[in-house]
């Protein structure tokens, strides 16, 4: 019988394993869950040189598990970048400019975000841009909005960007335009940020020191939550050259998947595409596994820019029968996924609105009639999901990302009932309707899109359907509620087998890796409006604890 090396007792454990959901001890070697039971069944792998940790009936359950975040744009904002409340006010954000203007250089960019969805009305005029102009004292200035696919420039920044009145509308993006001048306001959407965004890059690159720290940050906000393992939703050769180093040098505590770029409407970032594609391998190490892909087939709805199979409300800029459109037409969709599942690599494709979701789900249908079972499909946001496509998720293997900090009642939720007709805008996140259906539903919170990476605060939001912090009222479909337990699945095994790591995470059971979180409460025991309040004590990866609240002092007895 193997020794364990550690032996955590007197806890209360729920394993989120069907076949043995309760337990009390745990036993660890090597790394990994070398028994789960009662005190008799795992004292047995006891020896003398077995630690004991006593952890006075705490709550244990597996680490969490992030499907979709981008977790070195969050340390970049946390480190580097100005930092904006997105349910602020336009007078709010111009001041947060006006102070961090006034710290730094006259040729020095302000940059950070992010403004709300809701702002995009008063940011489509002139008057913003002199504001914006007002406050930044001559410095360049270019902030990201809450959901980081548009962007507001000020008009020195427009001017290094090389954006005039002239210029034209490129592919894929939008130079907003003042309704009664004509002038660009500032706010540049989807692809025509990338302009912008490269002026950034090409006066302050970030190092490939930033790049260590920013990743370094963000793993330690996300074990601070009790996150062990993660997707990030569109990794870069430097996102994935950080996370491998970081590895090797032994200060990479979490499971890492990296979704490499295909198509890039907003980050500006280089290589993509094949290119990015052939260097991936490299980047692999223990932790770190770059299996995926990241397609960008839309946009989002508040801009107009997500892809709908009914049209918008209309407006002076679009007219009557605006739809959205993909980015991408269905055929080289088909050929990008049907290249990377020849590759052995899985995909991830935004979503957010119903007709990019059933541009995928048809691709989809090719790729598995083609004979390929093996590789993952990930629709991610699928906010809005026609009810004849909801049965296809199952039917075709393809798994459903939900954000649910994006979509309880809210700033973005708001924003997209301004340009959705009612009775279609508030049927969002058919999480119920999925899950009854049996297709694999996880969780991610698109940090930095969202505020927080806490992933409590989207438990209750999908156990609720309202906001966790009680700043919005009202539900958002209540129909489509799940019960707290399935909630947790979301952010654990469900998560785990979604990224293709559910043999080796997202669950306690004997020869996965010993990652787990102990928490300041059991969450099955406590009402579900305060859920969002569950706070962890104690995070473990690997059989090691990578983080601890002041107050959480146990410590290994011999």
């Amino acid at each position: 019988m193997n020794t364990a090396d550690l032996i955590l007792t007197g806890a209360t454990v729920y394993t989120v394993d069907d076949r043995r959901p309760w337990a009390t001890d745990l036993a660890i070697a090597g790394g990994e869950l070398l028994a789960i039971g009662d005190r008799d069944e795992v004292a047995r792998h006891g020896g003398d040189g077995t630690a004991v940790v006593d952890l006075g009936g705490a709550f244990v359950m597996p680490g969490l598990v992030d499907v979709h975040n981008h977790h070195v744009l969050a340390g970049m904002a946390d480190l580097f970048e100005l930092s904006v409340d997105p349910a602020a006010d336009l007078a709010q954000v111009l001041a947060a400019v006006a102070e961090q203007a006034r710290s730094v250089g006259p040729d020095e960019w302000v940059i950070g975000g992010s403004w709300g969805s809701h702002l995009v009305g008063e940011l489509s005029r002139e008057a913003a841009l002199r504001a914006l102009d007002e406050a930044s004292c001559g410095r360049p200035v270019l902030l990201s909005d809450d959901s980081h696919h548009n962007r507001w420039a000020n008009s020195r920044a427009l001017q290094l960007a090389g954006i005039g009145a002239d210029s034209a509308d490129p592919a894929g993006g939008v130079i907003v335009r003042d309704q009664d001048t004509g002038r660009p306001t500032g706010l540049l959407l989807e692809r025509a940020g990338i302009a912008a965004a490269r002026a950034v890059h090409d006066a302050a690159a970030p190092t490939a020191e930033q790049h260590r720290r920013a990743s370094r940050r963000a793993v330690e906000v996300l074990n601070s939550y009790g996150i062990t393992a993660f997707q990030d939703a569109g990794a870069s050769r430097d996102v994935m050259r950080a996370l491998q180093e970081l590895d090797g040098d032994g200060e990479l505590s979490a499971w890492v998947v990296s979704s490499m770029l295909i198509n890039d409407p907003i980050f500006g970032f280089a290589p993509i595409g094949a290119d990015l594609l052939a260097e991936g391998e490299r980047y692999r190490s223990a932790h770190h596994r770059p299996d995926f892909v990241k397609i960008f087939l839309d946009g989002v709805p508040p801009t107009r820019t997500a892809a709908f199979l009914d049209p918008y409300l209309p407006d002076h800029a679009h007219g009557a029968h605006h739809h959205g459109e993909l980015s991408m037409p269905p055929e080289e969709l088909l050929g990008w996924l049907r290249s990377v599942a020849g590759a052995g690599l899985s995909a991830k494709i935004h979503c957010t609105g119903d007709a990019s979701v059933r541009a995928t789900l048809d691709a989809v249908a090719q790729i598995r009639a083609e004979g390929n079972r093996s590789s993952r499909f990930q629709i991610a946001h699928g906010q809005f999901v026609h009810p004849q496509d909801l049965p296809r998720f199952a039917e075709l293997d393809v798994i459903a990302d939900i954000s649910p900090f994006l979509w309880f009642p809210g700033v973005i939720p708001a924003a997209i009932a301004q340009v959705r007709p009612a009775e279609l805008a508030g049927r969002m996140q058919p999480n119920r309707a999925l899950l009854d259906s049996g297709a694999l539903v996880a969780g991610g919170s698109d940090w930095p899109v969202s505020t927080s990476p806490n992933v409590w605060e989207g438990i209750q939001g999908l156990v609720t359907r309202q906001d966790p912090s009680g700043t919005h009222a009202g539900s958002l479909w209540p129909e489509q509620a799940l019960s707290p337990a399935e909630a947790i699945e979301v952010f654990t095994i469900n998560g785990a087998r979604a990224m293709g790591l559910g043999e080796v995470t997202g669950s306690l059971v004997p020869g996965k890796s010993a990652d787990f979180v102990v928490l300041d409460r059991n969450p099955l025991d406590h009402p579900v409006h305060e859920l969002a309040r569950t706070t962890a004590r104690e995070t473990w990866f690997a059989g090691r604890r990578v983080f601890w609240r002041a107050e959480s002092s146990s410590a290994p007895t011999e």
